[in-house]
């Protein structure tokens, strides 16, 4: 029996040949360990882990390892005028344009504004406490999430979640919105966070020249509706200015619950990606049962990631939780620009996982090609 799977750079999805379909995403590492780091002018890194020392440490954390960042400023926020920019109309949840029209003066900081005002008038008046921002691991996914971070404390956002390398899909933002608490656990319906904001373009190219683009979950994990995107286009329309701090970049590879304080009121922390998802998962499917089949003489499997956010989800549920071979996995290292394949699952763009499966665009097995040579 032979499983064909392909993934986009926001989704991991398996396609059976039994027809079945399960969506599978990664759990990391979560640690007690959450040391902050506090990102204002400091006259000598060493003279604070100095200071830091003076204070036992709590959950494991080691503050003789901590790297101090520092800013130009105290962090204080700042009020940038600005002008409206035509063209920002959402499409489905969000807005895609080409990424060199995001890396434009203030488009981001615009975009993002008009965003977290429209949020603030869909609670209520009130400002959001939790956010949760993540991306696909396109081009220009690291910058636009220091951007987003620093006009996300200065609206006085307490909660800022970001997954550790910034990357994760759209399905497991979801699992963080619906699931996540502020200890990480939590069962669906438990999610602290009131929305989440995901850097994608979905299925189309990323890299220089290419694609890139904003979406918005909801509170219950679901993209944002019509009424919410309209009312997002109109504020765009009408801004005047964004607030924002200075503040050296937030290190995205720190290890989970490392968390940055922005402002006083304000606090990002490094969050586990895939922890919440995979939980969302095994409240579905029996993974002892799957790990079982997997097992079965005969079967075998080609995961094909497309260099997207899918390829380590894929890794770590079917390698390390289902226990199938690593030769499983086809292009599951995420790139920014996909490895200049076009990352849409379909028989045109995953032609490399077709021809390796033994067949022919259409779908059906390539007479030329020797069974045994098959994976």
């Amino acid at each position: 029996m032979k499983f064909i799977a392909a993934t986009t750079a926001v989704t991991a999805s398996l396609s059976a040949s039994i027809s079945q379909s399960e969506a599978f995403a990664r759990p990391a590492f979560l640690t007690s360990s959450s040391p902050t780091y506090f990102l204002q002018r400091q006259a000598d890194g060493n003279a604070v882990k100095s200071f830091l020392s003076l204070f036992p440490s709590r959950g494991g954390a080691t503050y003789t390892n901590l790297q101090m960042s520092t800013t130009a400023s105290s962090n204080e926020v700042i009020t940038v005028a600005t002008n409206p920019i035509e063209g920002m109309r959402p499409g489905t949840s969000g807005l895609r344009k080409k990424v060199e029209v995001w890396q434009g003066k203030n488009y981001v900081e615009n975009f993002i504004q008009s965003l977290i005002d429209t949020a603030v008038d869909a609670n209520g008046g009130k400002m959001l406490d939790t956010i949760v921002v993540a991306g696909d691991g396109r081009y220009y996914n690291n910058e636009a999430i220091q951007t987003i971070a620093r006009l996300l404390a200065a609206n006085g956002i307490q909660n800022i979640w970001i997954p550790q390398h910034g990357i994760m899909s759209t399905p497991a933002v979801s699992a963080v919105i619906r699931r996540r608490t502020s200890n990480g656990e939590g069962k669906d319906g438990d999610g602290e966070a009131q929305g989440g904001i995901v850097l994608t373009a979905s299925h189309n190219p990323g890299g220089p020249g290419e694609d890139f683009g904003i979406k918005y979950n909801e509170g219950l994990g679901q993209p944002a509706g019509e009424e919410f995107t309209e009312a997002l286009y109109k504020t765009t329309l009408a801004i005047s200015s964004y607030k924002t701090i200075e503040s050296d970049d937030i290190d995205l590879t720190a290890p989970v619950g490392t968390q940055y304080q922005l402002t006083p009121t304000s606090t990002v922390t490094i969050i586990d990606p895939f922890k919440n998802y995979l939980d969302a998962l095994k409240s579905c499917f029996d993974f002892e049962k799957l790990k079982e089949f997997g097992a079965r003489d005969g079967f075998s499997i080609v995961f094909d990631g497309m260099h997207g956010a899918g390829g380590e989800f894929a890794k770590r549920v079917l390698v390390e939780e289902l226990g199938l071979p690593q030769s499983s996995l086809m292009r599951c290292n995420p790139l920014p620009d996909f490895g200049k394949c076009h990352p849409d699952p379909n028989l045109t763009y995953a032609s490399e996982l077709v021809k390796k499966m033994g067949l022919i665009p259409d779908g059906s097995a390539d007479p030329s090609v020797d069974p045994s040579t098959i994976p």
